[in-house]
């Protein structure tokens, strides 16, 4: 069985597949490191956890009483969501993979350390099991330069200040689903709270709409998406770089033109605001598709997935109406599974030991 661990500040949740890629349960400890609760399957129970050994031993423990043997898991995979220009693919857990996961704390501070928190937890608890780890941004890791790289100087370049891209393990999951008849081009788009698009040809990524962050790109549910620079200093001037930062990330988007940042409740809505903000998140998901299909040279299918790809066929029509001038392209609809993709990485990956 293949342990799949996403760690986060203060929660650590957890799938277990079997080796046919088979879901046999998902659990998650909360608030760690005050009133912890433990949910597995429909069990819910009251938890000493400390800090992030603590739940995994408490996982563990749960795990073991619910029939899910320890010595019956033979790997765990975790999601780390930053692997810089280190990882173009998944990779074991080593001392060097370690090193190279902390040295990209500074593109991803709020998200790295705790991921690491994760692997070191399991590592003290179950020292002898094998862990692997998935990136968000390796699957557009080989995106060509000119995709990648913001016009300015080496120096800030140098630094790590380019484009990268997120969702990953989505996309990744969507190449493997289609398997033999994935469209040589395909436009996919990961419409969630935390929205953006990809140009995969060939099953590779060639150009995401994030960049530098998850920020930038589609408008999202409390991401304000693509915007200029100036703007950006300016609000910081007026906000301070805390302020700015809260309220381009988690103030902005479809909650900053609405109110509210659940797509579900915008499209139930009749007011001129819900209207808005749901027409420019369409308009501006196919503007930028349109840039995607330049990357690809042309399209042959469009894929969604996410909260919103799968559930809200308005708008996919939406979408799709403003991409009509590319002919009469095919719509699939791909049910969104990082977790099993990060499960799958690892049998890949250790299927090559």
């Amino acid at each position: 069985m293949i342990l799949v661990v996403n760690a986060g500040s203060s929660s650590l949740k957890v799938s277990l597949f079997q080796a046919d890629l088979t879901q046999i349960a998902d659990g998650i400890v909360s608030e760690i490191g005050a009133n912890s609760t433990l949910k597995l399957g429909d069990t819910k129970s009251n938890v000493d956890a400390p800090d992030h050994a603590g739940a995994i031993a408490q996982m563990m423990t749960a795990l073991d009483d619910a029939g899910h043997k320890a010595t019956d898991i033979t790997a765990v995979a975790h999601r780390v969501v930053h692997g810089g220009t280190y990882f173009s693919e998944p990779a074991r857990v080593t001392p060097q993979v370690i090193d190279a996961i902390r040295a990209c704390i500074p593109l991803a501070p709020l998200h790295n350390p705790v991921n690491l928190l994760g692997i070191e937890a399991l590592a003290k608890t179950h020292p002898d099991l094998p862990q692997f780890v998935s990136f968000d941004t390796a699957f557009h890791a080989n995106n060509p330069d000119v995709a990648t790289r913001y016009a300015i100087p080496d120096a800030q370049y140098a630094a790590g200040i380019q484009r990268y891209g997120f969702h990953g393990s989505s996309y990744a999951n969507m190449v493997s689903e289609f398997g033999d008849d994935l469209p040589p081009r395909l436009l996919a788009l990961h419409l969630g709270n935390g929205a953006s698009l990809c140009a995969i040809k060939d099953g590779k990524s060639v150009a995401s709409s994030m960049g530098y962050s998850p920020m930038s790109g589609l408008v999202m549910g409390t991401r304000c998406g693509e915007i200029d620079g100036a703007a950006v200093l300016r609000i910081a001037d007026e906000l301070g770089l805390a302020g700015a930062d809260t309220l381009l990330n988690k103030q902005s988007g479809l909650k900053g033109l609405a109110g509210d940042n659940n797509m579900k409740n915008l499209l139930e809505r009749d007011d001129d605001d819900a209207r808005f903000a749901v027409d420019h998140f369409c308009y501006w998901a196919a503007r930028q598709a349109g840039s995607a299909i330049v990357a690809m040279g042309g399209v042959d299918a469009v894929a969604f997935t996410g909260g919103i790809g799968e559930n809200a066929a308005p708008i996919r029509d939406k979408i799709m109406a403003h991409l009509a001038c590319f002919g009469d392209v095919p719509v699939h609809v791909i049910a969104a599974d990082e977790e099993k993709q990060i499960a799958r990485d690892a049998l890949t990956v250790m299927s090559r030991s």
